[in-house]
């Protein structure tokens, strides 16, 4: 599967791109552009993971989710039995 790319430009500080070059030079990524397409992608799935987690904070309030889940594990508790 070929991935369409969108060619854009981005100003970085002087440090972080010479840490990527280092990276590069040093063969730990192929290119600049590897290297912060994997950073982006590391990012943006633990920008998911935190909504994911935020929208489950709720359910340790919510009485009636609690007693289903109480309802429920005592299922489990004769089943086995």
């Amino acid at each position: 599967m070929v991935k369409q790319t969108v060619r854009t430009t981005v100003a970085l500080p002087e440090h972080p791109l010479e840490a990527v070059d280092i990276a590069v030079r040093d063969g730990k990524a192929k290119s600049r552009n590897e290297l912060i397409i994997s950073a982006l992608d590391h990012e943006l799935a633990a920008l998911r993971r935190y909504e994911i987690d935020n929208a489950f904070d709720g359910m340790s309030a919510d009485r009636q989710y609690l007693q289903e889940v109480r309802r429920s594990f005592e299922g489990f508790l004769k089943s086995d039995w």
